[in-house]
C-alpha cells in the first residue's frame, strides 16, 4: 500500500482510507535550514523560560540516566517566526485545503526537541473529548532533522481512525493498550527535512526513545476545518492551560504559569 503522495491532488483519497499522508519535499532545504537555526538560537536566547512550572514547557525522561529533561516549548509560533511562517505556508495550507476540501485554521503548534536519550510517548490518539474540540482536528509533522527508527520516529497505524475515539470520551488523556491495534499495520514515519507528515486526530500513534547520539527536532502543528470552529487558537490555549494547571495540582505542582 502506498502512503506517499507526491501530488497534492492525490491526498484526499488516502487520507481519507489511511488516516495518514506523507508528503516528501513540500519545503526547500534553505527554508528547513532556517527553521533548524530558529530551533537553535530558541534553546539559547529563551534558557529562562525552561522551568518545570512554566506551562509552555514540556519535560520527559532520559532513559538513559532517569534524569527529567527539557524537550518541547508548546507554543512555539508566538517566539518563533520561521516556526509561524512554516505553519501559515500557502503549499501546506493548499494540503490541508485539499485533504478537507475547505480551508483550515491552526489550532496548536509545538517544537518537540527530543534530545538524545529521551522516551518516547504510548500508543494514544489525539483528539481529546473537550466540550467543542474540533472533530475534524488533525496534525501536521515538519520534521527539522531526518525521522528514524534510531532517533524514535512517529508511528502511525493506518485505518483505525475510522473507528473515531477508541478510549472513554471523558475529557481525560488516555493511552490505548497494546492490543487496541495490528502491530503489523504499523507505519514509521521515516521523514526527512523538508517533508511533512499529516495524520487525523484519530489516528492512533506512538514514538519510541531516541536512542541515538542525534535529535530528532519536529515542529507539531494542528489544525482544524474552518467550518468546524473557525479560529479557535487562543481559546484551545486558554482551556489547555487550565486543564494543566488543574492535573498538575493533582499532583503537588503548584504555583504554574505561563511565560
Amino acid at each position: 500500500m502506498n502512503h506517499v503522495a507526491s501530488a497534492i491532488g492525490s491526498l484526499r483519497e488516502p487520507y481519507a482510507s489511511n488516516g495518514f499522508v506523507v508528503v516528501r519535499g513540500l519545503y526547500a532545504p534553505s527554508e528547513i535550514e532556517q527553521a533548524s537555526v530558529e530551533a537553535e538560537r530558541l534553546l539559547a536566547e529563551y534558557d529562562h523560560l525552561k522551568h518545570v512550572l512554566n506551562l509552555r514547557c514540556r519535560w520527559r525522561t532520559n532513559v538513559f540516566t532517569g534524569d527529567c529533561t527539557f524537550e518541547t516549548f508548546d507554543p512555539v509560533c508566538d517566539i518563533g517566526p520561521v516556526a509561524l511562517r512554516l505553519a501559515l505556508d500557502p503549499r501546506l495550507l493548499g494540503v490541508l485545503e485539499e485533504i478537507y476540501g475547505e480551508p483550515a485554521c491552526l489550532f496548536k503548534d509545538k517544537l518537540i526537541f527530543k534530545p538524545p536519550g529521551v522516551e518516547g510517548y504510548g500508543l494514544h490518539q489525539d483528539w481529546i473529548a473537550w466540550k467543542n474540540f474540533p472533530r475534524s482536528f488533525l496534525t501536521v509533522l515538519i520534521p527539522y532533522d531526518a525521522a528514524d527508527r534510531d532517533n524514535g520516529c512517529t508511528v502511525v497505524y493506518p485505518g483505525y481512525h475510522l473507528g473515531g475515539c477508541l478510549t472513554p470520551e471523558d475529557g481525560e488523556y488516555h493511552e490505548l493498550p497494546a492490543s487496541s491495534v495490528d502491530e503489523s499495520r504499523a507505519v514509521p514515519l521515516f521523514l526527512a527535512p523538508g517533508d511533512v507528515a499529516v495524520f487525523s486526530g484519530f489516528t492512533p500513534h506512538r514514538s519510541d526513545p531516541n536512542v541515538s547520539s542525534r535529535w530528532r527536532r519536529q515542529l507539531y502543528l494542528s489544525y482544524n476545518a474552518l467550518s468546524d470552529g473557525g479560529d479557535q487558537h487562543k481559546r484551545h490555549y486558554a482551556e489547555f492551560h487550565r486543564w494543566l494547571e488543574q492535573k498538575y495540582a493533582q499532583y503537588g505542582k503548584t504555583g504554574t504559569y505561563f511565560a
